[in-house]
């Protein structure tokens, strides 16, 4: 599973990153500056039709953050079943 805080940092370091504040980030996708904020926060996950509408104005590259997430669950999952079998033994 995606970790909510995790996800919402990455988006809030990208808006630091390009020197937006949450409010234009609003004006340019649509999205309340509180749904914003909660997105950072890790209170919500985003659907994919907001990544999409925030993607262009932060710069995200969906596919590069997608997929680093779901590497990270599968790295996690994978050694959380290695080590199941080792304390079964």
């Amino acid at each position: 599973m995606i970790d909510k805080k995790k996800f919402g940092a990455k988006i809030k370091t990208k808006r630091k990153e390009i020197r937006l504040t949450q409010r234009e980030v609003s004006e340019l996708t649509g999205l309340s500056r509180n749904y914003i904020s909660d997105l950072e926060s890790g209170r919500y996950l985003p659907s994919v039709e907001t990544l999409v509408s925030l993607a262009q104005p932060l710069k995200l590259d969906l596919n590069a953050l997608l997929m680093t997430e779901i590497q990270v669950y599968e790295c996690d999952s994978l050694e959380d079943h290695l080590n199941n079998q080792e304390a079964t033994r």
